[in-house]
């Protein structure tokens, strides 16, 4: 008989396009989700994806397979998610999607201390939405906002996305092409370095270059590793050059363990927003979470 949890796996790989991906969105181990993968596909007979570049994509048989399982998946999550708030009437349990990297840097450190059951899910923005919107999710940290009358932002914090590097980076032919604004020159400069990037979402050094360039990066980075906390950890103990956002790395900045290099000559900033239902019965719950959140990024 099949594992649900292939299945659940198996999802999990078609929304993010990467294995990384999926584990990050599932909360296991890459070797597991490729476990899972492979007895899926022994189980069904065929191959279900296939790699093109960094990305891995649905075949054929992959697309009909989801379309197939995908609205029944749904139903058992859902169920599953009620029926824990329906056993567990003393404590709650809350459900909260964000980025991995806000969660390490925010969340990780209180989880112990919090007096209710917490469920963190990793995945991409507009599915969380989604899914807050139908109860799957109480509370999600989104740079986005969504069009649900049923939903309500509220902003708390925003970030710069910025060029940092490892200290020992020699960088002021650089900052000298800025001050005179040769930025085409700038540019060519910077495109020498080491870059860093993260398994499948480069949204930040791509919206970054077209915003301060003109255009989307015509390199790839260097070193692909599976986050950007992961990329900070990198650039303290070594060198390159990566884009990510400041508050992910302020305190490695300020402790001189890592330089900011720039912050473009036109400032990409992004607001953080909360976002809940408008009708839920976890006000008190989603009122503490909010709290912490700002005690850290304010």
């Amino acid at each position: 008989m099949v594992n649900l949890e292939w299945y659940r796996t198996f999802k999990a790989i078609y929304h993010t396009g990467t294995l990384t991906g999926a584990a990050e969105a599932l909360f296991i181990s890459q070797p597991g989700v490729s476990l899972h993968l492979s007895s899926l596909e022994n189980y069904v007979g065929y191959k279900l994806f296939e790699r093109t570049g960094r990305k891995i994509v649905p075949t054929e048989r992959g697309k009909i397979l989801y379309n197939a399982i995908a609205e029944s998946l749904t139903f058992l999550e859902e169920a599953e998610n009620n029926f824990q708030r329906s056993t567990e009437k003393h404590t709650p349990t809350i459900s909260i999607g964000m980025c991995f990297e806000t969660f390490q840097i925010t969340l990780e450190q209180y989880i112990s201390t919090l007096p209710f059951n917490v469920i963190i899910r990793f995945g991409d923005y507009h599915e969380m939405l989604d899914n807050l919107d139908k109860g799957i999710l109480d509370l999600i940290i989104t740079p986005h906002k969504g069009s649900s009358n049923n939903i309500e932002h509220q902003a708390f914090s925003s970030e710069t996305i910025v060029v940092v590097a490892g200290n020992e980076l020699d960088d002021k032919s650089f900052q000298k092409l800025v001050k005179q604004k040769k930025y085409a020159e700038a540019e060519q400069w910077l495109k020498q370095e080491k870059w860093y990037g993260t398994t499948g979402d480069m949204e930040h050094l791509f919206r970054f270059w077209q915003l301060n360039f003109g255009h989307t990066p015509d390199f790839r980075p260097n070193y692909i590793v599976p986050n950007l906390n992961s990329i900070i950890r990198c650039l303290c103990s070594g060198k390159g050059m990566a884009v990510i956002p400041d508050f992910l790395c302020n305190k490695e900045i300020e402790e001189g363990l890592v330089k900011l290099v720039w912050k473009g000559h036109k400032r990409l900033k992004n607001t953080l927003y909360f976002a809940n239902r408008k009708n839920t019965t976890y006000t008190n719950e989603i009122a503490l979470l909010k709290s912490l959140f700002r005690k850290v990024m304010q």
